[in-house]
């Protein structure tokens, strides 16, 4: 865990000349020294994670649950030296009735939005037999959904119903797979379904990862052939990396149908990423519209 100044640091904000050219440059890999130093500290902030959804979670609120999410989130970007830079309409800490909607990019962007606006996070349900991984996204709250069956719809939506009661945040990925950042794929609208049943706030939101000359990273991209373990060893590798996100106005959910959300937030999050807006005719998987 750590104090608030060191969140405040972690989330500081900064403002890049320009935006970043469709190219991509990596850091000089860090000293091996380094990267050892990263590794430890990184399996000692798991283990610490592990103990709070095991022994703290149970016994606190939703509300204290999402600060402690926040702080740890933040303290991990610190030891990867990621600087979260934070833009656009940041929905207020106390806001009620939020779901967050965000391309993906990353099993960083978790993390990255939890920095910035903690959130209980919608997944697919192979994530919940991922060794460790799995259990401890259980633990904090995550709802699973099984995109091979329309008619989990339904749970789906009595599950983010009574989560938003409590007033947390409910965070999902409608582009149901990862990309390297240089794209937007189509939003499945059945994911959409819930915010409209439930008259929700949608905030979009655009993820990406720069160098610090502020050109595309890809070091941090989780798609293609790439195994999770290469993954975290080629993050810890960077010296460092800006992980930017950018919220985008709010979408109030109530009278417009789940299509009618899909596209403004396809076509908010596509604007900032300065990427054109998914065919409307495209399909990606078995996971709805």
């Amino acid at each position: 865990m750590i104090d608030d100044a060191e969140l405040v640091t972690s989330q500081k904000q900064v403002r890049l000349p320009g935006m970043p050219p469709h190219q991509s440059t990596q850091n000089t890999p860090t000293h091996k020294f380094i990267r050892g130093i990263r590794w430890v500290r990184l399996f000692a902030h798991i283990a610490w994670a592990l103990t709070m959804a095991a022994v703290i979670f149970p016994r606190v609120t939703v509300i204290t649950r999402a600060h402690i999410t926040q702080r740890w989130s933040a303290k991990l970007l610190r030891l990867l030296n990621i600087v979260l830079s934070i833009h656009g309409a940041q929905p207020h800490e106390d806001a009620r009735n939020l779901i967050i909607v965000s391309n993906h990019v990353s099993w960083l962007d978790i993390f990255v939005i939890n920095a910035a606006q903690p959130s209980l996070f919608v997944a697919k349900s192979e994530i919940r037999d991922w060794p460790l991984a799995g259990w401890l996204c259980e633990k904090s709250g995550t709802i699973f959904v099984r995109r091979t069956k329309r008619s989990d719809t339904g749970r789906i939506n009595d599950e983010m119903r009574d989560a938003l009661a409590t007033g947390a945040t409910v965070g999902l990925f409608p582009e149901g797979t990862t990309t390297a950042g240089d794209r937007l794929l189509k939003f499945h609208s059945s994911l959409f379904e819930p915010a409209v049943a439930n008259a929700a706030i949608v905030g979009p939101v655009a993820v990406r990862y720069l160098t610090s000359e502020g050109e595309r990273n890809d070091a941090a991209a989780y798609h293609g052939d790439i195994g999770f373990s290469d993954s975290i060893r080629q993050i810890i590798s960077q010296k460092s990396m800006i992980a930017e996100i950018t919220f985008a106005p709010p979408i109030n959910a109530a009278g417009i149908t789940r299509r009618q959300l899909a596209q403004k937030s396809e076509a908010a999050i596509a604007a900032i990423l300065d990427v054109p807006i998914p065919d409307q005719h495209q399909r990606f998987g078995a996971a709805g519209e």
